[in-house]
């Protein structure tokens, strides 16, 4: 290991492990001081890495003081590992989501302010060169007032995707899995979300997990937005085919994400501006007015903004512990939501044999 660097410690070695462990061996800024993974596959990647191997995360952080964790490993053990590193002392990049329950993440921010650690929720995109663009298109009044804003993430996964026994069940759908990263994305760029209306469906598969999801959110603001997130869907309109994150997806020309205000709407991730350039009102011309940003890999960005939060060169977490428990929060209402069963009071049923003819 390269003493001049800061030495993080990698927790998990699965599918986004390897995500992490790619970047942390290509970063300048730190080291990879070892990996702890009681499964097979953990110690080759140890090996491969040339680093110590541990099949206990406790073990690792007393032989090998890291400075700062990144972990990856099932959601369920977050928390736990998390906990243990604040401890500690040692600062924790926890991948998304941050906990399994609401309750859980609690834990984790009471933590996180009790001990004075930096805690960075492994929120990737928030990292992206777009988004930090849009963020300051937003902030900076561009689009005037926010009044709605809508995500699509369709997408088809392939059957045998749904090989893996937990991805058949609730907790394994598209809903926490890929679509609390659009919520994320809207609480980013809108802000908090109030409150939340949703319905789901199990149609295609007949799954006990959802393969379709839609939601009415009514952020702190005022405004109000979409969402619809479908894994069982011959479509091109979701974040990962739009932006070109992961040489996995393929790229699509289409657009995924769209945020409405008084003065502007902006598309992404292309981020084109739309605005009047005189008068105003639906009769008049709208102007496209194109932003461009120079790309960046937002996991190697997140690294480094983790690597800037060990040091101390930052204070703030652009992801902190709470941020993490809200997205969560906002995500699992939608489960919830979809979950209760609606009131008549509630629920319009169209008429839709009326008018047809019997005969």
């Amino acid at each position: 290991m390269d003493h001049r660097k800061t030495p993080i410690a990698l927790f998990g070695a699965g599918a986004i492990g390897r995500t992490h462990l790619d970047r942390l061996q290509r970063s300048d800024r730190v080291a990879l001081a070892g990996i702890a993974d009681p499964t097979e596959a953990g110690r080759a990647a140890a090996q491969i890495a040339g680093v110590p191997w541990f099949a206990d995360h406790r073990a690792l952080l007393e032989a090998v003081r890291p400075a700062g964790a990144i972990v990856a490993t099932p959601n369920a053990a977050h928390v736990s590992l998390a906990l243990d590193c604040l401890a500690e002392g040692v600062a924790v990049l926890v991948e998304k989501p941050v906990a399994d329950t609401v309750a859980d993440a609690k834990r984790l921010v009471e933590a996180e302010a009790r001990h004075r650690v930096p805690v960075l929720v492994g929120h990737h995109r928030r990292h992206n060169p777009v988004i930090r663009r849009a963020r300051e298109i937003v902030a900076g009044g561009r689009l005037g007032r926010i009044v709605a804003v809508n995500a699509l993430a369709t997408f088809l996964k392939p059957d045998s995707y749904f090989e893996t026994a937990w991805r058949r069940q609730p907790g394994g759908g598209p809903v926490l899995i890929n679509l609390i990263h659009d919520i994320d994305l809207l609480r980013f760029l809108v802000g908090e979300i109030e409150s939340v209306q949703a319905a789901d469906s199990h149609a295609v598969r007949g799954f006990d997990v959802e393969d379709s999801a839609a939601a009415v959110l009514r952020f702190g603001s005022g405004a109000i937005g979409t969402v619809i997130v479908s894994d069982a869907a011959a479509a091109p309109w979701c974040w990962d085919f739009c932006a070109g994150e992961s040489p996995a997806y393929p790229r699509q020309a289409v657009q995924s994400h769209f945020i409405a205000g008084t003065h502007g709407s902006l598309s992404l991730p292309d981020l084109a501006l739309w605005h009047y350039k005189g008068a105003r009102g639906w009769h008049e011309e709208l102007t496209r007015e194109q932003s461009v940003v120079h790309p960046g890999d937002p996991y190697e960005r997140q690294l480094a903004h983790f690597a800037d939060l060990v040091d101390g060169r930052e204070t703030d977490s652009l992801c902190s512990a709470l941020d993490g428990m809200r997205t969560l929060a906002a995500t699992r209402a939608v489960l919830e939501a979809a979950a209760r069963a609606p009131r008549a009071s509630d629920t319009l049923v169209l008429p839709v044999n009326e008018g047809r003819n019997e005969s």
